[in-house]
């Protein structure tokens, strides 16, 4: 007994070291000083593709600079570049065992002006059949290293046209995907289509603290860092007196929060497994950064990702809490709860799961191919009254919770990162 008493006491002494440490780095006083530059009206909303988001970019790197932690491999300066491409849909004709298809029917995924192919051009012809899942089937043939035609049963006619909209904004790429709504058993065929396009370049900002023991295995934590930008009138045609959307929670709160959990880990030096801290943009216009992001990275590698997105305001539940999207999928929010044993801080299942929020932001694309990706906040999305609004600005967040739930995240990782905890993988079959 006078053992464990002595054990006890240790563990304390221990914790409350470490509570020390954490508090001299993630605090409300931090946490407003990074607000205040992101969610400024100097970076006039961070829109995707303005000088605005520009400056945010640059300003995260130079934080990243004075952390001294490494750059992402193949980034310039912590600044992952890529480019999108804007498609202008200029023609289409196409046919299936001769007989004409209505143009509506067909949607080309390319990056080619003119796209003109048959039976013998060598796509690999595949099916979606009738009963089947959609749009998870349709997902396999997207952005992929080899070229597609789709032949999609007519059953899904009412879900068809929701193909178009991965055809708004495209990565660079040399193969292409054709989907063609038929019930038609398609002996030949054939398709030209015809665009032009318009390049459009786009930042993720990107560092890393490799792994002691397990370089290999990859523990990530995110939030973008794109908003909505400058505009006159609010959705309903309202002239706006306040037209910068500053998206101080939205999600300026996310990427204060993944910058301190950069910094403390930096000062840790203790993470068997590596860290990388990710600002991602264009998450408003489609998700374009994640999705690129993820798309470089071996998906069985990574062991575990935290993003973290709206949490500048207090939870249904109120203070010391937050709640995970896709908590049931996974064991690894059942993991970040018994690392919080004894700190008063509690994380939930996500309760707004009508609005399925688990694929609506940027963990959805890791998550779809199994990694433990899930997305922590404490917007309550059913009554958040400065969402998407003018008025997201720094004075309505609280400084002091938001600096709780960092440390919170920061503890519950502890497991993870040392390599002593593995969540379970996301069931891949059982995804949307």
């Amino acid at each position: 007994m006078r053992k464990l008493l002595v054990l006890l006491l240790l563990n304390m002494v221990v914790f409350s070291v470490s509570a020390q440490k954490i508090d001299q780095i993630i605090n409300a006083k931090e946490v407003l000083r990074i607000e205040s530059v992101l969610a400024s009206d100097e970076m006039q909303g961070r829109k995707t593709f303005t000088p605005g988001i520009d400056k945010a970019a640059a300003f995260i790197a130079e934080e990243f600079a004075k952390m001294k932690i490494a750059p992402y491999p193949g980034t310039q300066q912590y600044l992952q570049s890529f480019a999108m491409l804007r498609p202008k849909f200029l023609g289409l004709q196409a046919s299936v065992n001769g007989v004409p298809v209505d143009s509506k029917n067909v949607v080309v995924i390319t990056c080619k002006d003119t796209l003109q192919i048959n039976q013998q051009s060598g796509y690999e012809m595949v099916q979606i059949a009738a009963g089947e899942n959609f749009v998870t089937e349709a997902r396999k043939y997207l952005n992929t290293k080899k070229n597609y035609c789709v032949i999609v049963d007519s059953s899904h006619a009412a879900n068809f046209g929701m193909l178009t909209r991965f055809k708004s904004q495209l990565y660079q790429s040399e193969y292409s995907t054709v989907f063609m709504l038929t019930s038609a058993k398609p002996v030949d065929f054939s398709v030209a289509a015809y665009h032009s396009f318009t390049r459009q370049s786009l930042q993720n900002v990107a560092a890393i603290i490799p792994g002691k023991s397990r370089p290999n295995e990859y523990v990530i934590f995110s939030g973008h860092y794109d908003h909505l930008g400058v505009m006159s009138k609010d959705r309903q045609g309202n002239i706006l007196t306040d037209s910068i959307f500053n998206g101080a929670n939205d999600d300026a709160a996310g990427t204060t929060a993944m910058m301190l959990l950069a910094q403390y880990f930096s000062k840790q030096k203790n993470n068997e497994r590596t860290l990388i801290f990710v600002a991602f943009t264009a998450e408003e216009v489609g998700g374009f950064g994640a999705t690129y992001f993820s798309r470089q990275m071996n998906p069985d590698e990574v062991v575990a990702m935290f993003n973290i997105e709206m949490i500048g305001t207090e939870s249904k539940w109120g203070k010391n809490s937050a709640y995970i999207t896709g908590f049931e999928k996974t064991n690894m929010g059942e993991i970040l709860q018994q690392n919080l044993e004894g700190t008063g801080f509690t994380f939930y299942p996500d309760p707004y799961t009508t609005q399925n929020l688990f694929y609506r932001s940027d963990n959805a694309t890791l998550a779809r191919l199994g990694v433990p990706a899930h997305t922590i906040s404490t917007s309550k999305m059913d009554n958040e009254p400065n969402y998407h609004k003018a008025s997201d600005e720094v004075g309505t967040l609280d400084m002091d919770n938001m600096a709780m739930i960092i440390k919170s995240i920061a503890l519950s990782a502890r497991s993870i990162i040392s390599g002593k905890d593995t969540p379970s993988r996301v069931d891949t079959k059982q995804l949307k």
